[in-house]
């Protein structure tokens, strides 16, 4: 029984499910430390381009970066249903604005297809895979591709920066 327990789980991957237009994604949930509504966001002069600011969450501050503008998306009004999932790349802990989040789902393995050329204009370095969930495609995003190495040596210089 366990081993069929085991089994199933690393058979299916659970993500966290967020829209940014009408474009739905998802990222693994291991690498979610938590979801918050809209905080004040502190700009920091010279900050990389890509940061939108900073957070204090319970004494850490944390780098926040506008998907919408990562991806290259026109800007959005934020609104009610906008939130900041706290995710862990690597060594660094960052936030990531999103239009909404929806849910948290378990998908099959096999439910899970490798990422075609292109896909809604985002680089395709991005993808981690498509979802399909019957009715809706789901975008699976991979997170340590999102930022490039030499801007995470700037995420982590900044972060270096803001703790003197």
């Amino acid at each position: 029984m366990a081993k069929e327990v085991q089994s199933q789980f690393q058979e299916e991957q659970q993500l966290v499910v967020f829209r940014l237009g009408s474009e739905e994604y998802g990222v693994d949930i291991l690498q979610v430390q938590e979801i918050k509504r809209m905080l004040d966001i502190t700009r920091v002069p010279k900050a990389p381009g890509f940061i939108e600011g900073v957070i204090n969450l319970r004494g850490q501050i944390i780098p926040v970066l506008d998907l919408r503008r990562r991806f290259g998306f026109p800007a959005a009004e934020r609104t009610p249903d906008s939130r900041i999932i706290v995710v862990n790349i690597g060594d660094l802990v960052i936030g990531l604005i999103v239009d909404t989040v929806l849910e948290v789902i378990s998908l099959p393995k096999e439910a899970i297809s490798p990422a075609p050329a292109l896909v809604t204009g985002i680089n395709n370095d991005f993808l981690a895979g498509i979802g399909d969930l019957g009715e809706r495609l789901l975008i699976i995003l991979n997170l340590e591709k999102i930022l490039a190495v030499d801007e995470l040596g700037d995420l982590q210089e900044f972060g270096q920066q803001l703790e003197e």
